[in-house]
């Protein structure tokens, strides 16, 4: 808005028609007193101000508006019919004054003079929007960095009280906080640990995890300064993300070495005491077979010897499951891979399931008929052992699914469904792993834990993938597939 100030009421008439018919809106005050007062009141954008005035003069207004902090900036057109010689112009421009428009007015000169002003007003105002935009973003930058120094002292605070190797890295891995315990490994604040000679290259698999994006968990063997021995620890990563941003990492190396010695020393317990039993097993169970073989089938005692029978095979399949397991921990399992037809191997193990559990109606479904090169032996176990579970896990539904096929990339594939207890989520990623059970059903239900982790071993040494989907109450659905390899479609 313009305010026009002018003590003859025709001459506010005039100049406010000129503006408002150029769409300019105007305001009016016919003394200076009049005018402070609705500076005070109201912005405007431009003041076209009389000079020669009763009262307060135009000059006298203008240093009054000068001094007030909200008006200041306003731009201050002098309107005057008096002489423009130098001397008021320079009182003009020291009153506070940016320009001089005489009388009688020249309505262009006015036009331009205004339209001049008004449009650095509006500049002036969108760079004040800009400037406290600015301002604002400044202050809660500052806010969010403080608050984030706040965060990173407490968490440098909680790495310093653990007794682990532990740091943290910017959001491309490079080091910026260790404790007090890397630097008893550490060449430096912004190195890692130097690893064993016979372990991965830790700078390249570090560059490796910061690509990725994802937690790393990986065991090394680093030692102390000044020390020969190399203890094994594990080094656990895992990226700090606002949002979907990573923006730092933080990670810890834990001494692991009692304990993987505690597991060798197990492991080598297993595999001796397994050893150690197949071979009187193996002459019990010869023994009662014979026994079995010259009962009558009238004799009572043969339910008993049959009896002994399967539990002496599940004996059997348990010590054979312990020294598989003896050889996947010392690198010694082997595999005897060759060409086999699928699809005989499978009819095999599902024809052994059905000999084994009558009462259970295993159901196929689709066919794999194709000649893929792997052990054959080996992936007959991993049926098997599918099959075996689905029967053990679900005995109040004696139906057992399994679809067998070719997926589009080649592979094939097995899937094994029962419609027995099922598994939570939260256990169905740890299933493949060594020794684990589920609580719920592991007082209910027999077996070590090893079958599923010996089968995820076999898999993935025939280059293939597993897993399992499944809700409680509602059963589980346990897959595996594995490339053709050098083997020809039939």
């Amino acid at each position: 808005m313009i305010l026009i100030v002018d003590d003859k009421p025709e001459n506010i008439f005039s100049l406010k028609t000129i503006l408002e018919l150029h769409s300019f809106p105007t305001d009016t005050a016919l003394s200076g007193e009049e005018a402070l007062k609705k500076i005070l009141r109201n912005p405007y954008a431009l003041i076209i101000l009389d000079v020669q005035m009763p009262g307060m003069d135009g000059f006298e207004v203008a240093e009054a508006i000068s001094g007030y902090s909200k008006a200041r900036d306003i731009p201050i057109l002098f309107l005057s019919a008096a002489s423009t010689d130098k001397k008021f112009i320079t009182k003009g421009y020291s009153a506070g004054g940016m320009d001089y428009i005489t009388k009688p007015i020249d309505p262009d000169i006015l036009l331009l003079k205004v339209k001049t002003f008004y449009r650095l007003y509006e500049q002036n105002r969108e760079l004040n929007v800009i400037q406290a935009s600015l301002r604002s973003e400044i202050e809660f930058r500052k806010k969010v960095e403080g608050e984030l120094e706040e965060r990173a002292g407490e968490l440098h605070s909680i790495l310093e009280s653990l007794p682990q190797i532990a740091f943290t890295t910017s959001a491309d891995g490079e080091i910026e906080f260790v404790n007090e315990q890397w630097l008893d490994y550490a060449p430096s604040k912004r190195e890692f640990p130097p690893t064993h000679p016979d372990d991965l290259d830790l700078g390249r698999q570090w560059a490796k995890t910061v690509v990725s994006g994802k937690a790393l968990d990986l065991e090394v063997r680093v030692r102390r300064k000044g020390s020969e021995d190399y203890r094994c620890h594990l080094l656990r990563a895992i990226p700090v993300r606002e949002g979907d941003t990573i923006t730092k990492w933080v990670g810890t190396f834990t001494d692991i070495e009692d304990q993987k010695q505690a597991v060798k020393r197990k492991d080598e317990f297993i595999s001796i005491a397994s050893h150690e039993l197949k071979t009187p097993l193996t002459t019990i169970k010869a023994y009662v077979q014979l026994l079995d073989r010259s009962i009558g089938v009238e004799d009572p005692t043969r339910t008993y010897v049959e009896r002994a029978l399967v539990q002496v095979q599940k004996l059997d399949n348990l010590i054979v499951d312990l020294l598989d397991l003896s050889k996947i921990e010392s690198g010694k399992l082997k595999f005897n891979k060759k060409p086999f037809y699928f699809e005989t191997t499978l009819s095999n193990a599902v024809e052994m399931i059905r000999q084994t559990y009558p009462d259970y109606e295993i159901v196929r479904k689709g066919a794999a008929e194709v000649e893929i090169y792997g052990d054959e032996t080996r992936i007959e176990q991993v049926i098997i052992n599918y099959l075996t579970n689905a029967v053990k896990y679900s005995p109040d539904r004696k139906e057992v699914l399994i679809e067998s096929g070719l997926q589009p990339d080649g592979c094939v594939y097995v899937r094994v469904k029962d419609y027995g207890i099922g598994i939570r989520k939260d256990h169905q990623q740890n299933i493949f792993g060594k020794y684990y059970r589920v609580e719920e059903s592991a007082n209910r239900f027999q077996g070590l834990g090893i079958g599923l982790y010996i089968c995820a071993e076999i898999i993935r040494r025939h280059e293939g993938e597993f897993g399992v989907e499944s809700e409680p109450g509602q059963g589980s659905t346990f897959y595996f597939s594995v490339p053709v390899g050098t083997g020809t479609f039939i």
